[in-house]
């Protein structure tokens, strides 16, 4: 019996966790993402995942805690989450992106700053272990800036 416990609070913690937001207009967030690079002269990072997701709880952790991650996502990216759950699939929005989804979950799609999808990424490669590995997210980050790529800032 005290084995179950952990696993039950373990299973409750992660149902708590409120990363994607099921009620958020997701076209509307990623119109306002892509108005943002523009200005900014950055590209869009579309982080699609769910709540349910255990891997999209650990890609956002280490997208938001490690420094050196945050410093090029920072310079280089306007970041939006788009959800995906059985409350809300965001279908119009996956269609607008190519259906991204056939990677898993999460994944990320980059961007320009017209909106035009230049790189999907299956998340699968950037995992280490049991978790992300913060190496190949940079250097995944750092390959699809504008500089990279040959597009200059804004």
């Amino acid at each position: 019996m005290t084995c179950v416990v952990p696993i039950l609070f373990g299973y409750n913690a992660m149902a708590q966790v409120q990363i994607y937001n099921p009620n958020a207009d997701a076209i509307k967030d990623l119109n306002q993402a892509i108005e943002r690079a523009g200005v900014q002269g950055k590209h869009v990072l579309v982080q699609v995942g769910g709540n349910w997701c255990p891997w999209c709880v650990k890609l956002n952790k280490i997208f938001t805690t490690d420094s050196t991650i945050m410093k090029v996502l920072n310079a280089n990216y306007v970041l939006v989450k788009v959800n995906y759950s059985k409350e809300n699939k965001n279908e119009a929005v996956l269609e607008k992106l190519e259906f991204p989804q056939r990677f898993g979950f999460p994944v990320l799609v980059i961007l320009d700053d017209h909106g035009k999808r230049i790189h999907t990424q299956d998340s699968g490669l950037l995992e280490s272990g049991d978790g992300y590995d913060t190496k190949k997210i940079v250097s995944f980050l750092k390959n699809w800036t504008k500089a990279a790529i040959g597009k200059p800032a804004n």
